[in-house]
């Protein structure tokens, strides 16, 4: 990778960030520009949510209508990526003079995307003191208060009353759903 290549951010039109993405990469190649552009990034993460009962895997852009693009500013790339269509243009500095985003923000993106790449989130976040709705096991149809949340194993402890005591039952992300 060149020294002089630098992380810009690039706004799309939301919910075409992966076309935009597409459409730049083919312009990159159909000008023969390569040496001007490095990656060109949607940054998405895995979310994992139950739906029936079923454990599904989706990506969740955490910009949206963002597009990073690692290049090398000049006037030629600068042409090429405000020609693609529905970019809206640069974000930060000027409309003509775009400034990067520094390294450390970049590094922090990065290294957002490696370690979901490693372990997908839950679409849903519990925090402690919320009200939950258990849904499968012996406890299903309980409601309960979230006690300790463990993102790592993606289990949460519910505070759920059983005849009239309070009791912490063990459980899945699967198995809870806020009430």
């Amino acid at each position: 990778m060149a020294a002089k290549m630098r992380w810009y951010v690039v706004q799309a039109f939301s919910g075409f960030e992966q076309r935009v993405a597409t459409s730049l990469r083919e312009h990159i190649k159909i000008n023969q520009m390569e040496d001007k552009f490095g990656e060109v990034l949607v940054p998405t993460e895995e979310v994992i949510e139950m739906r029936a009962g079923q454990k599904r895997k989706s990506e969740r852009k955490f910009f949206p209508g963002y597009v990073l693009v690692q290049m090398e500013m000049c006037e030629e790339a600068w042409h090429l990526v405000k020609s693609v269509p529905r970019v809206l243009g640069f974000i930060g500095g000027t409309s003509d003079r775009p400034a990067p985003i520094s390294e450390k923000e970049a590094m922090t993106i990065l290294n957002r995307l490696q370690d979901n790449v490693d372990k997908p989130k839950p679409k849903t976040l519990f925090e402690a003191g919320e009200v939950v709705r258990v849904t499968e096991g012996p406890f299903a149809d309980f409601n309960g208060v979230v006690e300790e949340v463990d993102y790592e194993k993606s289990r949460v402890k519910v505070s759920v009353l059983i005849f009239g005591r309070s009791t912490p039952v063990d459980l899945e992300f699967a198995q809870v759903e806020k009430a």
